[in-house]
């Protein structure tokens, strides 16, 4: 994926993201359908078979990614907030032509995950009751070989194949999206706008890109021998986490409050992200799954300690920097600033931008 963004740039991520979509919807919902095919194609005799056969406790929120009810509401704030703040998703609304095709864009891709994860539900209980969870664990990868397994025991080795690949088409557009996001923060907003204060030529900026992208993929690879072992939609949940605690606040007060400033989104970004990441280095996924360390040990410090996504802690203490920064300072136009975005959200154009040129 270091060669493909290197090379390839937003074209190709964005292509590899269009199949990787594709693909995805078509291989959930055909092993959706053959996991309910099992059941008389209703859903409500999976989930009862998965309790007959492990309890009721399986229907509740599950012990491996929360600890606790207030885990859990953690976990559903991450989810919920941090979907609508995530770069590299918000990068492809810069893809469409005009207003008009990305919010068209978002009303179908937001229509599509809905109906994805509602197949995710199908899947995962079909691998517990099908597959069980020895033979997931004994698979190895933190569990994550989870719908492989069960594409194996529904479809035989062709259509566990055809899943394989769904699922390395899918890691391949993810790392290139977040490997994108990055580069072009590091690239459009650190180099250029705050080191060279927007003087960057754009040879100057390819070869800082091509040097952030390198460094982006050698962080990642590093990152990703570490936390090999862990659950991947756990650790896609500590990414929400971290996005609905340093991005959330921010967009949604640039929105809404006029008197919403510059230094106060930067504030909240930083304490957002700093906050998220301080938390997630002191929980138990850290603490106990990565340095070894007993689980009584960690929860005998402080509750928050214990609690394995960050985000009902960082997402209101980002809110909180913000509304408090925004207060202590002024820009002078701020309100102009204000007034412009919310003619661009309304009729998807500048004002001084001739109706013919959107």
């Amino acid at each position: 994926m270091l060669i493909y963004v290197l090379f390839g740039g937003m074209l190709a991520t964005t292509w590899v993201q269009v199949v990787k979509a594709a693909l995805l919807l078509a291989g959930g919902v055909i092993l959706a359908v053959l996991v309910l095919m099992h059941f008389e194609m209703n859903p409500l005799k999976l989930f009862a078979a998965a309790a007959e056969k492990y309890g009721t406790r399986v229907l509740q929120p599950g012990s491996k990614v929360v600890s606790g009810q207030w885990d859990a509401i953690s976990l559903g704030l991450g989810l919920m907030f941090g979907t609508a703040a995530m770069p590299h998703v918000l990068m492809r609304v810069y893809t469409v032509r005009d207003s008009k095709a990305a919010r068209l864009s978002i009303l179908y891709a937001t229509g599509l995950i809905g109906f994805f994860h509602l197949m995710v539900f199908i899947i995962g209980f079909g691998a517990m009751v099908l597959v069980g969870p020895e033979a997931v664990m004994k698979a190895g990868g933190g569990g994550n070989m989870a719908a492989p397994l069960l594409a194996l025991t529904v479809g035989g080795d062709a259509f566990f194949g055809f899943i394989c690949a769904v699922a390395f088409a899918t890691m391949l557009a993810v790392v290139a999206g977040l490997t994108l996001s990055g580069v072009a923060t590091l690239c459009h907003d650190v180099w250029t706008n705050v080191v060279r204060h927007g003087t960057a030529s754009e040879a100057e900026q390819l070869k800082v890109a091509r040097i952030a992208t390198v460094a982006i993929s050698v962080l990642a690879i590093v990152l990703g021998i570490t936390f090999e072992g862990q659950n991947v939609a756990f650790m896609a949940g500590l990414a929400f986490s971290i996005a609905c605690a340093a991005n959330f606040p921010s967009l949604v007060l640039a929105i809404i409050w006029r008197r919403f400033t510059t230094p106060a989104a930067v504030a909240s970004i930083m304490i957002g992200t700093l906050s998220s990441l301080v938390l997630i280095a002191l929980s138990p996924t850290i603490q106990v799954d990565v340095l070894g360390k007993p689980l009584a040990q960690v929860s005998g410090a402080w509750w928050f300690v214990s609690l394995r996504n960050p985000a009902i802690i960082s997402m209101p203490l980002s809110f909180a920097v913000a509304i408090a920064v925004s207060l202590l300072t002024r820009e002078t136009n701020a309100d102009g600033r204000f007034d412009e975005m919310q003619h661009r959200i309304l009729f998807g154009r500048s004002r001084t931008m001739p109706q013919s040129a959107e």
